[in-house]
């Protein structure tokens, strides 16, 4: 019986109990269908037990469920049961970002919109570390290094083979943050424009002469799962990570996603917009 079941793992036991609500059923009758007690059709929807894919199998076929991708993607979710170098924070860091970077590891794609910060999959080690001096309440100087480790190792599914694709919206304001100094705010635009060049990297930026957007007011972080059925939002609070998988603000974040890329400077534009900046530092 887990008694911290990851990110991943809730999600799976989520999406379980979703095909269970659609198919009619309570866990009860879930169970006898099984051959099971309803606890352990609790625990499974809890993340508090393993699941096999033959099981999932079973379920999905107890719960009429037809189709296939979105069955053999929850299997999936339980084939994998190494343990991602992320463990190696789990009394370090609080779990939620533990959870993002275990959601990371497994993405089909990665899309960012972000208006005075730079993406922490683009973030130097330098930047980082002068970001997360300013948290409240004020860390201590392991506390930070370890936060800066952490976000750097995240970086790893860019540079994996194959690398997982970002696409990335910043913001002007966020492009003029000199966090660290002139120095450390030059080498991070520099970076920015490096990765820019990598074919999996799809930079733009929105410069402030493009006015109003939709979304704005807010950092956006969608990652695409397998299916889109098991996407994921996570918004960037001052408390930590937020997760949010329902449809409907799914749907939403796509939308406005699409909206702020459609506003935002091509490509190629936006570089030489990065370069400009750095150069006038």
């Amino acid at each position: 019986m887990r008694s911290n079941p990851t990110g991943r793992q809730l999600r799976l036991g989520s999406e379980l109990r979703k095909l269970r609500e659609v198919a009619g059923l309570t866990a009860t009758q879930a169970g006898r269908l099984l051959g099971v007690k309803q606890n352990q059709i609790s625990n499974m929807e809890a993340g508090r037990v393993g699941v096999s894919p033959e099981r999932v199998r079973t379920l999905a076929d107890h719960y009429r469920c037809a189709d296939t991708e979105v069955v053999e993607a929850l299997c999936g979710m339980t084939s994998d049961r190494t343990r991602g170098w992320w463990e190696e924070y789990r009394d370090l860091l609080p779990a939620p970002l533990l959870d993002l970077a275990e959601a990371e590891h497994h993405a089909e794609q990665l899309r960012t919109s972000v208006t005075v910060h730079i993406p922490g999959l683009l973030q130097t080690s330098e930047h980082a570390r002068e970001v997360f001096r300013q948290d409240a309440p004020e860390l201590s100087p392991p506390e930070i290094e370890h936060r800066v480790s952490f976000r750097i190792k995240r970086q790893s599914v860019l540079f994996r083979d194959p690398p997982t694709v970002q696409r990335v919206v910043i913001h002007e304001a966020a492009l003029r943050m000199q966090f660290g100094g002139p120095k450390v705010a030059r080498r991070q635009l520099e970076h920015l424009a490096e990765m820019s060049e990598r074919p999996h990297v799809r930079l733009q930026v929105i410069p402030f002469s493009a006015g109003a957007f939709a979304g704005s007011g807010q950092s956006i972080y969608y990652i695409n799962g397998a299916v889109q059925q098991l996407d994921s939002v996570n918004l960037d609070q001052s408390h930590g990570p937020v997760f949010l998988d329902a449809e409907e603000q799914l749907q939403k974040y796509r939308v406005l996603l699409s909206r702020i890329e459609a506003i935002a400077l091509p490509p190629m534009d936006s570089r030489d917009f990065i370069s400009a900046i750095a150069r006038n530092l």
